[in-house]
């Protein structure tokens, strides 16, 4: 069973722009985002710091969830990430995160508010 990852980057030091994307690889999207191996949106914003992220075995739900997260506000963004990382700290680099990575967030939303 493939699992896939919901994801949010940042630049690392201001916290100005913030990506969303989805893989079934987490750590090795990650490296590719560090090494700026694709040009695009992430490089040219040097996102490279994974500030938050969520799993699920079911792709359709994974795409919804980023779609859903990119249509929302960056208030909203900033509110997802502080409800699980609320110092911003990279979780690429924090011990032991990605091997408990479930946290079984991902519900279908049926408010009007994408919740």
């Amino acid at each position: 069973m493939k699992t896939y990852y919901v994801y949010i980057v940042t630049n690392p030091r201001r916290h100005t722009v913030l990506y969303t994307g989805v893989t079934n690889n987490l750590e090795r999207r990650m490296q590719e985002h560090q090494q700026g191996l694709f040009s695009g949106f992430s490089k040219k914003y040097n996102c490279t710091k994974l500030v938050y992220y969520d799993v699920t075995n079911d792709i359709d739900l994974a795409i919804e969830e980023e779609k859903r997260i990119k249509g929302g506000s960056r208030k909203r963004k900033i509110a997802l990430i502080e409800s699980i990382n609320p110092n911003w700290v990279d979780l690429m680099f924090d011990p032991g995160t990605l091997c408990n990575s479930y946290r079984g967030r991902f519900v279908p939303r049926n408010d009007k508010y994408g919740h």
